[in-house]
């Protein structure tokens, strides 16, 4: 049963815009709202005064002086004035989780036209600032010194990956995990270089990636830099409407979607499971009524290498301890069976990381409508997009179709 036969209408993705993800010193806050909500709108094809709601997503967490950004989409237009506009917040999902409010008003009923921000400014403030803040997302480190951050939780992870099951092929000890997560971060980097909003633009090779050098330090055992997504500032808007607009491009459905979170406390949570991503993976493509074998390509949370290896083996790709595989057999490479981040990810892309969610839903949107440029795969007709906030804590999944 799909969305549309559950609830008896529609979500419609009408129109979107995406700012160039990186160091933005010329950008403010505002500034990527507006732009990226003014390029929605107007892909809509409407006009501000059309739009019902409006949801923001946001982390923050200290990065920045103001943490009242609600009403800043209303810069767009006298026309917003007195529009309902909320923030959303919910760590590092928080653009996913926008969407999917944005989503339930209209299910709802109180809302025909929304609009969903992301966006997230970071490079002005210091890498400690950024550090602590992130480490806000974490239960057991929150307001503690830490020397490597949020990286140091996602290496421990990793560490206990290798230590049940090696390099991800099922058999402890077999293999190189190091050598598979930097497969993952040339993968990555290679997609980038076809997305003219991606911060990182350059394919560095699997030697590169793989290897620890001054140019690609360690940064927490066994991730390397190349492991790790950059600190980035940047936004993304969609339009969500119950019917079509007579926007620039045609419409995308929104086919399915589901979120689970896990219990906050490390000790209650299995390391390598990442439970609650697979239930919110179940859930999605449960309601949009199809299988892996359905989706033509999937926008996953790679804020790090193992997290990406994890999301192979969460969606149901392989069985738990076997994601290696996935890149074995190349079934994640833009010629795969499931290209996984043509993207680029989070690791190529860049990381503001309120936006992250909305710009996932963006970019699967312009694969499923032929408008993404050089990044487009060949007749790409239904996606997923995953986003993730803390350890596996806040997780999303959406399941996209072209009309």
């Amino acid at each position: 049963m799909s969305l549309k036969e559950q609830f008896g209408k529609d979500v419609l993705l009408t129109g979107w815009g995406h700012s160039r993800f990186g160091k933005l010193t010329d950008e403010t806050l505002e500034s990527l709202i507006v732009q990226v909500a003014s390029e929605a709108i107007g892909n809509a094809g409407i006009e501000p005064g059309q739009i019902d709601e409006i949801y923001l997503g946001q982390f923050n967490s200290g990065m920045m002086p103001l943490a009242f950004p609600s009403s800043l989409a209303l810069q767009v237009s006298d026309q917003l004035a007195n529009v309902p506009s909320t923030r959303v917040e919910n760590a590092c999902a928080s653009g996913s989780a926008a969407f999917q409010q944005g989503t339930k008003s209209l299910l709802a009923g109180t809302a025909k036209t929304v609009l969903v921000i992301g966006a997230e400014k970071m490079t002005q403030a210091g890498a400690d600032v950024v550090g602590a803040a992130l480490l806000g997302a974490d239960y057991d480190t929150a307001g503690k010194a830490s020397s490597t951050g949020f990286t140091g939780l996602f290496a421990e992870v990793a560490k206990h990956y290798e230590k049940r099951y090696g390099a991800g092929t099922g058999k402890t000890g077999a293999g190189n995990l190091s050598d598979v997560l930097g497969t993952i971060a040339a993968k990555n980097h290679r997609n980038g270089v076809d997305n003219p909003y991606a911060q990182l633009r350059k394919d560095l090779g699997e030697e590169f990636c793989q290897t620890v050098s001054d140019k690609n330090p360690m940064v927490a055992d066994p991730l390397r830099r190349t492991d790790c997504s950059p600190v980035s500032d940047g936004a993304a808007a969609v339009v969500l409407s119950v019917s079509p607009t007579g926007g620039a491009t045609a419409p995308v459905r929104l086919a399915g979607f589901g979120q689970a979170n896990d219990f906050f406390p490390a000790a209650r949570r299995d390391p390598t499971a990442f439970a609650a991503t697979r239930a919110s993976w179940q859930r999605a493509l449960g309601m949009a009524g199809v299988g892996l074998e359905d989706l033509d390509f999937a926008e996953v949370h790679d804020c790090f290498t193992i997290a990406e290896l994890l999301m192979y083996e969460a969606m149901g790709l392989t069985e738990p301890g076997q994601g290696a595989r996935a890149l074995e057999e190349g079934w994640v490479f833009k010629d795969g069976k499931l290209p996984v981040n043509v993207s680029g990810g989070l690791k190529a892309k860049g990381h503001p990381v309120g936006a992250t969610g909305v710009s996932q839903h963006v970019i699967a949107a312009m694969q499923l409508t032929g408008t993404a440029g050089d990044m487009q795969l060949g007749n790409a007709r239904r996606a997923a997009v995953q986003n993730m906030g803390g350890v596996g804590i806040a997780n999303y999944v959406s399941v996209l179709e072209a009309v």
